[in-house]
């Protein structure tokens, strides 16, 4: 007989067939599908990061204007006509507050010069203003102005100018308060121009009224006019107010994977970008792996059937029956014996492991259904129950109380003077408070107590099953109180804060979930009338009852 027409020959040209398919049908179909999940990743992954960095920017630029405007209000007219005092007057905001590391200055409403500066840069008191965009803003503006980035013609370095118009009492400016800030001075815009994304990604900021790279990772594009319309199509879309992800080839000629985000008090908007090279180098890399491994195994394979094939058929006739007959039921799922280690031990392996596998991937189901359970009623901050599981909670005490008249309380708890914190400190330090907070509240609470965050800083105690529901809830409130007093230590600084509480007790049926949420959050606010660290319980009268 022929070799070709032996079912050796053919089962290896079968064989063969199938892994070449196999293989041509996964790569086509699998390869795509992978790069657009890793796109998906990082364009997420950028988006955050473009949102955080524009955030910063658009504190420290806020911070500025801030401070200009108390300067300006602070600015004693007498000064103007005494150069050093003023000068000296400068010096001492400048010590308390230095947000404008290249100084600030006075200028006189026709621009010629400076009334004073803190620091003096030379040269800058013969300079003629009348012509500077942020100088003519700031003659016709009630608050802070910006000017258009450029390069100071004192420091020459890449400067931002804000100004605020000084009046007098009849309201007429006397003169212009203007700060300069150095745009890659520390706590403005370092962080974007010496941060990375990949290894030749980076982040820009750009000014579509100006079209002007405002700072960039690059420094050779920090100041630069952006391309004409055409050369970067995304970047088009952009200035013409697209926020979001996409793919595009900029000047250069390189595919980038970009992300936009505005910086809201400016009208600039930072881009995080990188090479979609880098982006897909993970998935090329396994590509040429999987390739070189995949022919590596499949020469092993024919050489292999070759050789042995003959004495394997038999074996692979039994597994195939067993396998057969868990397929149809008529025998359990389970691991195969090896009883030689060939082809056949392979695809018994092969199986196992496919056994393995399929048991792992019902438990990491199971596993995740829980995960996403948990997320579904929880704050993922805290941890603590959320608004909806705070709900379900409440209906269930309000269903029992009404079955075996039990009573229960509600407890909206607030925090006195956090946003101060959260502001001047930033998110992550406030986020590592509320986290205490919330193991605070959770202490000696019983299993059948609920704490819940509804968001922010508001936080909901359910006690469930009391007897004497006032004295309970009054208990629990000092405890908070005391609890929330003792200082926050994060990253080793403390933090001192108190807390409001509204109380509002369940003793009869008649009052819906929202009502009785309703009276805790009107307790709330009159314990923070009464003085906050305060709590107070609700009565029908709607005045603050301090017990």
């Amino acid at each position: 007989m022929p070799m070709f027409q032996s079912i050796k020959f053919r089962l290896i040209g079968l064989g063969i067939l199938i892994i070449v398919a196999g293989i041509g049908l996964r790569l086509f179909f699998a390869l795509p599908f992978a790069q657009g999940l890793l796109r998906d990743e990082v364009a997420a992954q950028q988006f955050s990061m473009a949102s955080y960095v524009a955030r910063d920017i658009d504190h420290s630029i806020q911070a500025r204007r801030a401070l200009l405007t108390e300067l300006s209000s602070a600015l004693p007219p007498a000064l103007l006509s005494q150069p050093q005092q003023l000068t000296a007057w400068l010096r001492e905001r400048q010590r308390i507050n230095p947000l404008f590391n290249s100084g600030l200055l006075v200028v006189p409403p026709d621009g010629k010069g400076v009334l004073a500066q803190y620091p003096t840069v030379p040269g800058r008191e013969e300079l003629l203003f009348s012509a500077s965009d942020w100088f003519r803003a700031a003659l016709h503006a009630d608050t802070p102005v910006m000017g258009r980035p450029k390069r100071g013609r004192a420091i020459h370095e890449p400067i931002l100018v804000m100004a605020v118009p000084v009046r007098n009492a009849a309201r007429q400016v006397v003169a212009v308060l203007a700060g300069v800030v150095v745009l890659n001075t520390p706590g403005f815009l370092d962080r974007l121009q010496e941060t990375k994304l990949g290894v030749s990604g980076g982040f820009l900021l750009v000014s579509p009224a100006d079209k002007l790279f405002v700072g960039a990772s690059d420094p050779a594009m920090v100041l630069t006019p952006t391309p004409p319309p055409g050369v970067n199509l995304l970047h088009d879309r952009a200035m013409a107010g697209y926020r979001g992800t996409g793919i595009t080839i900029n000047a250069k000629g390189v595919e980038e994977l970009s992300a936009m985000v505005t910086v809201p008090s400016t009208g600039w908007f930072v881009v995080a970008r990188i090479p979609t090279a880098e982006v897909f180098h993970p998935i090329n890399a396994m590509l040429g792996f999987y390739l070189r491994n995949t022919l590596v195994i499949l020469a092993g394979m024919i050489t292999l059937m070759l050789l042995l094939l003959p004495r394997t058929l038999r074996p692979l006739t039994d597994a195939a029956h067993a396998m057969r007959d868990m397929a149809d039921g008529k025998r359990a799922l389970a691991p195969l014996p090896v009883q030689r280690r060939d082809e056949v031990g392979s695809l018994v392996l092969g199986f196992n492991y496919l056994v393995e596998r399929l048991r792992d991937k019902e438990v990491a189901l199971k596993a995740s259904e829980a995960r996403m359970a948990f997320m579904a009623h929880h704050d993922t901050l805290t941890g603590l129950c959320n608004r909806a599981m705070l709900e379900d909670r409440l209906q269930q005490a309000m269903a029992r109380a009404q079955r075996d008249g039990s009573h229960f309380a509600l407890l909206f708890c607030d925090l006195d003077n956090f946003k101060p914190i959260n502001d001047a400190f930033g998110h992550e330090a406030g986020d590592a408070i509320l986290r205490q907070v919330a193991a605070r509240l959770l202490d000696e609470r019983r299993s059948t107590d609920t704490v819940a965050r509804l968001g922010g800083d508001e936080f909901v105690i359910l006690l469930t099953d009391l007897g004497d529901a006032r004295a309970a809830s009054v208990g629990v409130a000092g405890q908070l109180l005391a609890a929330i007093g003792i200082p926050f230590n994060v990253d080793g600084r403390l933090f001192e804060l108190s807390a409001s509480i509204g109380i509002a007790l369940y003793t009869q049926a008649g009052i819906s979930t929202s009502q009785l949420m309703s009276q805790a959050d009107i307790a709330m606010y009159q314990a923070k009338r009464a003085g906050k660290n305060e709590f107070c319980v609700f009565d029908e009268t709607l005045e603050p009852f301090r017990v």
